[in-house]
């Protein structure tokens, strides 16, 4: 569980760079264009109220772009030199113009201008195409992210119900009649609870049993009569082990269990 937490943090952190990417580049257009401009040009789509409560641009992009590049180089490393170069200033660079500005640069404040009128040749207004690309560049990121989530989880929680299976196993070897069928009960109703969610399916109760996800996922075709009623049995075992006032759960229905869950987890998707 310790992982899926993990992922949890990492796509928070993720979704956290993406909207203060949001935050930046509107940042950079008061910069270079004035409020005024920028509520003309967004109209309904931003407030006097947000444009007073953005982060600063020169002050707050470079944790921004630390933070970017720690991440791509994890989950888009083959953009990741293309992400610096919209940053730094080319090498060989032998004069300042539009095509040379970078997003560095506008961090200096630099500013060129041609004689004798003080022409403006290129300003940080040069830097918002790169910026632009950027955050481009880490919503391809968070994209790739998204897709291999799913993946990731299963594959973690695979591993997960693996072992438990394994602790179930080994205390049914041991005679641990209803710890085992605990520990395997367990495992069904996570297992169930996890495709009905992968299907979308809402849960109406907030602590729901073993046959009420099993109803949910037969009521909506995720699996047939014979795989209903495999789980109806298994449910009635894993309330045996649960309920000591009842009587004791037999070796049979504990490896029944046991092996049923196994089952469920390779079969029902």
């Amino acid at each position: 569980m310790a992982t899926i937490r993990n992922i949890d943090r990492f796509k928070a952190d993720l979704d956290a760079l993406v909207e203060l990417a949001g935050k930046l580049e509107l940042a950079l257009l008061v910069q270079v264009h004035g409020k005024e401009e920028v509520l003309k040009f967004f109209k309904d789509g931003v407030t006097k109220e947000q444009l007073t409560k953005l982060p600063s641009f020169r002050v707050d992009y470079e944790a921004w772009y630390s933070e970017c590049l720690a991440l791509l180089k994890q989950l888009l490393p083959e953009r990741l030199q293309d992400f610096k170069e919209h940053f730094e200033a080319p090498k060989n660079r032998k004069e300042i113009t539009y095509a040379t500005y970078r997003i560095q640069d506008a961090l200096k404040g630099l500013r060129v201008t041609r004689s004798p009128y003080d022409e403006v040749v290129v300003n940080d207004k040069a830097a918002i195409p790169h910026f632009q690309q950027q955050a481009a560049i880490l919503l391809a990121a968070k994209r790739r992210f998204e897709s291999s989530l799913f993946e990731i989880r299963q594959l973690v929680q695979a591993d997960l119900f693996d072992s438990e299976i394994g602790t179930a196993r080994e205390l049914l070897k041991n005679k641990f009649m209803r710890a085992a069928g605990a520990i395997a009960g367990v495992v069904v109703e996570k297992h169930l609870r996890q495709v009905c969610d992968d299907h979308g399916l809402k849960i109406p109760k907030k602590n729901p049993t073993i046959n009420d996800l099993n109803e949910l996922l037969k009521s909506n075709c995720v699996i047939d009569v014979p795989q209903w009623r495999f789980i109806s049995m298994l449910g009635d075992i894993r309330n045996i082990c649960d309920h000591h006032k009842q009587k004791e759960p037999t070796t049979e229905q504990v490896n029944d269990l046991v092996e049923g869950a196994d089952k469920v987890l390779k079969t029902i998707f």
